[in-house]
């Protein structure tokens, strides 16, 4: 998962800064509940304890809400058991984690730093999983506006995710926003893998459309399938879904019951894969919601921008996407659609494959990538915290 693996790099750099670094994680994975870890470990000088979740998965909608909870009382039980922490830097996956991380906090001292990498309960809201303004809305919002007025700073990614939190009453000065870093250490422009990668899953003199990552309902790919099914005929496109999620079943299903052999769908891959699979993309897609802007960020495209691929933002004009689009300057090698128009997005992929040039990586977006670099934003974290470790022992 994306979440886990910034918080590994974070450890990791306050480490080398001669931090005492303690995480709270599940014990299971994230993508196959089956495969468990330690309860604890010291991996590369970070003190790590774990979970025990009953791994049901994410087939319906309770037992997510037990996998949570059970989450929750498994995490309040090692917090308080721990040692007080100077400062605690709080993810949101589970959902409101960073509330108990505030509550524990508030027991024992220290001060909490809230990571917001997705911004709930208001997902939920317009994922449709929760009622606006019912009881559970309304009891989530309140825990999360507490968490936010006891939090010594709150991390934001994009000023539209900024704009919803100050909205919330959160004073300006106490946001700091920056977006995640791309793995610069793992992720590179790979020629002789990309080749291996084509020629092993039949892409070879293919164009090759890739959506990689997580399929979930705030990233809807009902425009990009309509759009295949449209192109089924074209023998030189294929489109390659990576991942896993909630959504990436029914992204099987569609390529089944419509027979489909232009769709391709493969799990994550492993991280030392990930340059090879990401690297065989002629075109990447970036989706995003537009009931979602502001709630969530899209991480990958910073990966993206430094693989130095093509991309495709398909979502709303007003978003960080949609920013990132016109900074690239050049409708050849990054352009916006709506993700409601998928005759528009079949013609625009019929035009874009025959334009296809060789010529990879493209040094325009590599400079575009490189004010997300993981030696620029990750230091300018790491002070964040730092800052509030000093004022904590004042």
């Amino acid at each position: 998962m994306a979440t886990a693996q910034y918080l590994t790099e974070l450890g990791l750099g306050l480490v080398e800064r001669g931090h005492e670094v303690s995480v709270v994680a599940s014990s299971r994975g994230y993508d196959d509940p089956t495969r468990r870890y330690p309860v604890r470990e010291t991996w590369r000088g970070i003190q790590v304890h774990r979970i025990w979740t009953p791994g049901l998965g994410k087939s319906s909608w309770l037992r997510r809400f037990t996998d949570f909870a059970v989450f929750w009382l498994n995490a309040t039980r090692i917090l308080l058991l721990m040692t007080r922490q100077d400062v605690t830097v709080c993810l949101t996956s589970p959902p409101l984690i960073s509330t108990l991380g505030t509550l524990v906090a508030w027991v024992k001292g220290g001060k909490v730093i809230p990571w917001i990498m997705d911004l709930n309960p208001d997902e939920a809201v317009a994922a449709g999983w929760l009622k606006s303004g019912g009881m559970m809305e309304r009891l989530l919002s309140a825990a999360q506006r507490w968490s936010f007025a006891r939090s010594a700073r709150i991390v934001v990614l994009d000023e539209f995710m900024a704009e919803r939190v100050r909205a919330k009453g959160v004073p300006p000065e106490r946001l700091h926003v920056d977006p995640p870093w791309s793995h610069d250490d793992a992720v590179r422009y790979d020629e002789a893998g990309r080749e291996m990668f084509r020629m092993k899953h039949g892409l070879t003199d293919k164009f090759v459309v890739m959506y990689s990552g997580n399929h979930s309902p705030c990233h809807p790919l009902d425009c990009v399938l309509d759009a295949a099914k449209q192109l089924r005929e074209d023998e030189g496109i294929r489109f390659v879904f990576v991942g896993g999620g909630s959504e990436f079943a029914k992204v099987q299903e569609f390529t089944r019951r419509e027979s489909l052999p232009n769709i391709l769908t493969l799990p994550y891959q492993p991280l030392d894969q990930l340059s090879a699979s990401l690297s065989a993309a002629d075109l990447h897609l970036v989706v995003m919601g537009e009931a979602f802007v502001g709630m969530i960020h899209p991480c990958k495209i910073y990966n993206i921008l430094n693989l130095g691929i093509p991309f495709l933002n398909l979502g709303p004009q007003r978003s960080h996407l949609a920013k990132l689009v016109e900074a690239a300057g050049d409708e050849n090698i990054s352009a916006r659609l709506s993700n409601d128009e998928p005759e528009g997005l079949a013609e625009f992929l019929r035009t874009r494959s025959r334009m296809i040039s060789s010529t990879l990586p493209i040094e325009r977006l590599h400079d575009l990538g490189a004010s997300f670099s993981k030696q620029r934003l990750m230091p300018r974290l790491i002070e964040v915290i730092e800052a509030e470790g000093r004022r904590e022992k004042g």
